[in-house]
Formats: C-alpha cells, structure tokens, sequence
C-alpha cells in the first residue's frame, strides 16, 4: 500500500501561528496513519476490514494484538473513524452517511477523533483505569446514544492491564451490546487477556514490519521532510526497530538531529551505526573470519578496536549471531542472498562463506554464540565476557564435528597418538577394524540384545560376569497353560501382581525372588539378602486369592536362579562389554580418559 499520507491530514511542515512557528511534532507522530490506505505491513487486515465494511458484517468487538509501535492504537482510531464517517454534499460528490473505509477526505467528525477529543469516542488507558468502578463507569454510560456521531466507540489501550474484577464485569455488555456501541481492545500480550473476553471479539494479529518495507517508508518520510540520508543508514534504522514502526521513526528524529552538523544534512550510515552504538558491518565480518580461522590474536584486537570506538560487546555479538543466521539461511535457501536489506558486503561475503563452512560449523558456532551473548550480557565486566566467548570460537572452529571424529578415528592407525585421531588419517596405516556398519553396527546388535531377540553378540567378552547372572538372560517360552490360574514361570507371578495391583508385590518378585522351582501349586524360592521375611506368607495368600488354588511358597537358602532384577543388570552388563569392546569406542575411551558411556 501506499505510505503517502492524506494530503488534508498529514503534511510535510509545520504551519505558523500568529507569525510563530508552531511546536514541533515528531516524525511519529507528524506521519501517523489516518487512513487505511496509509498503513504498511499490515494487508491481511486491511483486507479483512474492507470486506466486512463493504459486506455490512461489522463486528461488536474488535481485538488488535502485535508488539509495541505496529499501529494497534491508530488502527482502533482509523476504525472508529469509519464507523462514523459524514461527509455533507456538494457541487461535485454525493454525500456519505454509512461506515465506510474510503475516506478520502476529512468529514464531519474526522479531525476529532483524530486529535482524540470526540465526546462519542471514548479513549481508556487500561493501566491506569484497571478497576470494576472504571468499568461499570463505561458500562453506564454505554447505555445511552451517542451524541453527536453514529456510533459510540470504546477504545481501551491495554486491555490486558483491567484487573479480572473489571473483565468479569465486562463480559455481559461485550456479549450483547446496544447497536449503537462498538468495542476496539488493543494489547501488546493477548495471553493476559482472558479467553472469555477473546472469544467475544474478532481478534487481528498485527504483523511486525519487513525491513525492505520499512526502509520504503523511512526514505519516502526523509524525502518529503528533505532530508538526505544514505540507503544503508536506513537499512540500519530499519534493522534497530525490530519491526515497530514508531521506534523506527523514533530513531529517525535522532539520526536526523545526530547528523544535522554534517554538510548540507546529509546523514551516512557511519554516523547512524555511532548513533546506535553499532559495530561496523564489515569489521565484524572480518571478526568473524579470523574466528573461523582459529586466529584468536586477530579477533580479541579485532574486538577491543571496536570497543574503544564506541561498540557495544553484547552488540557485537549479537551481530555476528545474525550474520551466522543469515551465512545458514543463504546455504539453505540462496534466494535469502537477494533481501534487498542486506548490503553489498553482506551479500557477498555471506555467499563465500555459506560455500565454504558446514551446516554442523554454522549451527556449532551459532549455540556458541547465542550462551555467550547472555553470558555477556549478565557479567560485572562484559567486554572480558566477550574475550573468552571469542577465545572458545576460535578454538572450536577446527575441531570435528561428531560425524568427522568417528570417520577419522575408525581411519586413525594403530599405536598413533591424539593428535592422529582429531586429524587428518595418516596415508598408509591400517584402518580401525570395525562391525559391518560402524558404530551402527553396535546399536543394532545392543537394540537386538535389548529385545531379546536372539543369542548375545558373538566374540563379546563375558570375562567377569557371575554364571549365575549369565543364566535365564532370556524369557523362558510362553506356556501353553492358562497363566492367570496356573503360573509356571516368574514373569507369570509378576504379571499376576500388576493385573491386580498390587504394585508391592510387583517390586518384591522382580527384585527379592530367585525361583528354584515351579510347579502347579507349589513355588521355592531363594530370598534375595534384605527380602521381607513376610514376602512367602504374603504371597500364599495372594496366589490363592488370584488363581483359585491352594498354593504352597516355600523359601530355601540357595540354589535360587538369578532375579528378574538381576537378569536385567547382567542383561545391561553384557550390553555395555559389547559396546565398550567395539574399537572405535574403545579408542575413544583410550584418548578421552574420563568419557563415559
């Protein structure tokens, strides 16, 4: 849409009064919309509007979310204006009596519900106003017709500041309104503001502004103001309003004045990024290249240099994670190289280096970067932060990632040192030995001794381990005999307790029982050391209870076969001696003393 404002409402100077000239207003408020048409970004919206509008589908409530400076509190003030848009007849034009969004010209009540001094258009600042008594104050006066206009407007800035009190009382007249009274709610944090409130409005989310859009509207602003200003220092403005039109105007009142002892007005982007504490664009690429190439001298000089020249050091960190940001963008989609808010330098040297580092590297130094920056930001002394952030960038930039250290471990040759291992394979050596598929090869084989699925890894070393932990590391075969009367193994008692409920019995089988013998209505077992000595009468009375049966529990003192517990343990064990005798693992665990699996 255009940004060129109303040539009735909005005007490039600052008109005299009695001879003086009148205060300045500032840019924010000087450009502020008065039309639809005037605003930017927000097409969706304006869309929506215009349909309604034209199709009589007015809503009773309006919701207008989005962050600080996107025009929520013009938008409400654009609408209430079109709801009671008159405009009078005359030689050349019918007259406008109905809600419309052409509005062209000023109309009967425009200019005061743009200065905000219309007695049917009632603005309400909800931080300050947030108690029922405000409430019931609008509700009151809701009641009755407007005075002067069509349509009584209520316009509450804030809404999610009302106490629940004051949302309570509300909910009734937002439900049901009088025909005459339309509600236009603005928030910058929707989440506050109760669902039942939500749910009773048409809600519009308004968008932050793209800086290519932003940039079009600030040079066009800087063009009727005659103001002379660089593209990138627009860029740059642009980029510091993170998407809000009024810190953008904001920032440029300041540029305009920082710059007013330039040559004929003239304002660059050097000035504009010492204005903003900024670093220089290309010195930080060149930061980060001596980054990416392990030459921490050359960064931490790099570093203090634009420190003293003014730089912020969690700024400049935070610049160096958007061009990463913007080094994988473009190595993702390369289209991203074509964002017209990027300069030259960026566009360039973001293409070399989207070429030349890896996704693993870029993602890598992007982590780095985004715990340094709160590191930064939270230390007594943040340029010292800053060092050591630089200092662990420079020292990861030539180390493998997890993918190239097992390459070129499995390719390291016997009997060579660390250094071997981390880098390039020596030509001529051995090769590691190694399962059929690398270290795929030992999660396959511990995921099939994990489901039990067939006989334990064959070579693995089973040194050490108890026989009596080696013994039943399977299930036995699933009985043909109903178990739920008739258990014939431990797995079947265990099953029992948990169909049942009865998660102590549960723990105490699988963890204090060694079955020695089986049989229908008759059970022996080993008590693990520790095991209640009520563990057999209580289960007597449970498996008759359960199946319907006498049964006999009787407890010996050996001869007992390994736990369910234990089972599991010798089972991990022998999981971990498999993956442990793995060369690659092991000669990761003999250059890395401490690693743990």
């Amino acid at each position: 849409m255009s940004d060129a404002p109303a040539p009735a409402l909005l005007s490039g100077f600052v008109p005299e009064q009695d001879g003086k000239a009148a205060p300045y207003r500032v840019l924010a408020r000087k450009y502020r919309p008065a039309r639809f048409e005037d605003l930017i970004g927000q097409d969706a919206m304006v869309r929506t509007l215009s349909n309604a509008f034209d199709l009589s589908r007015i809503h009773q409530a309006y919701l207008l979310c989005g962050v600080r400076g996107v025009g929520k509190t013009t938008t409400a003030r654009i609408m209430a204006r079109a709801l009671n848009y008159h405009r009078a007849a005359d030689a050349e034009r019918a007259a406008v009596d109905a809600p419309t969004i052409a509005m062209p010209d000023l109309g009967t009540h425009c200019q005061a519900i743009i200065d905000s001094r219309h007695v049917d258009v009632i603005e309400m600042d909800a931080a300050s106003h947030t108690g029922i008594d405000d409430i019931r104050e609008l509700i009151d006066g809701a009641r009755y017709r407007p005075v002067m206009a069509r349509t009584k407007v209520y316009i509450i800035d804030e809404v999610h500041m009302l106490s629940k009190q004051a949302f309570n009382g509300l909910l009734k007249t937002l439900e049901e309104p009088p025909e005459h009274v339309k509600f236009l709610f603005a928030t910058t944090e929707v989440d506050k503001v109760p669902v039942t409130v939500r749910s009773r409005c048409q809600r519009f989310d308004l968008r932050r502004v793209e800086a290519p859009i932003m940039v079009a509207h600030l040079g066009g602003i800087c063009a009727r103001e005659g103001v002379s200003i660089e593209p990138e220092a627009l860029a740059l403005i642009a980029r510091a309003a993170e998407g809000s039109v009024r810190d953008a105007l904001s920032l440029l009142d300041q540029a305009i004045a920082h710059g007013a002892s330039t040559a004929a007005g003239s304002i660059d982007a050097a000035s504009v990024r010492g204005m903003l504490g900024l670093a220089d664009k290309g010195r930080l690429i060149d930061l980060f290249e001596a980054l990416m190439r392990g030459e921490v001298a050359t960064a931490l000089e790099g570093m203090r240099a634009l420190y003293d020249e003014g730089a912020d050091p969690s700024g400049m960190l935070a610049a160096m994670a958007d061009f990463v940001h913007l080094v994988t963008r473009i190595k993702i989609v390369p289209d991203a190289a074509r964002d017209p808010a990027l300069t030259a330098e960026e566009r360039d040297r973001g293409l070399a280096f989207a070429a030349a580092l890896s996704l693993p590297v870029l993602t890598r130094t992007w982590q780095m970067l985004a715990k340094g920056l709160g590191d930064v930001r939270d230390a007594p002394r943040p340029l010292a932060a800053a060092d050591m952030v630089l200092v662990r960038l420079a020292y990861a930039s030539d180390l493998p990632t997890p993918d190239e250290a097992i390459r070129r471990l499995e390719q390291r040759p016997p009997g060579a040192g660390r250094s071997a291992a981390i880098g390039p394979a020596v030509s001529g050596g051995e090769p590691l030995p190694r399962l059929s598929n690398g270290l795929a090869g030992v999660v396959k084989a511990e995921a099939q001794v994990a489901r039990n699925a067939g006989p334990p890894l064959a070579g693995l070393p089973q040194a050490g381990l108890p026989q009596a932990a080696l013994r039943q590391t399977a299930s036995p075969a699933i009985s043909s005999v109903d178990p739920a009367r008739n258990p014939r193994a431990i797995e079947d008692f265990v099953a029992l307790a948990i169909a049942n409920r009865d998660i102590v019995l549960k723990t105490a089988l699988e963890r204090d029982v060694r079955p020695v013998r089986i049989e229908p209505g008759s059970f022996e077992f080993e008590a693990v050391e520790g095991a209640s000595p009520q563990l057999a009468a209580h289960l007597t009375r449970r498996l008759a209870e359960w199946t319907g049966n006498r049964w006999m529990v009787a407890v010996t003192t050996q001869g007992g076969a390994p736990s369910l517990r234990e089972r599991a343990e010798a089972a991990a064990l022998l999981r971990r001696q498999g993956i442990e005798a793995h060369p690659v693992v092991s000669r990761v665990m003999e250059l890395f003393p401490g690693t743990r699996i």
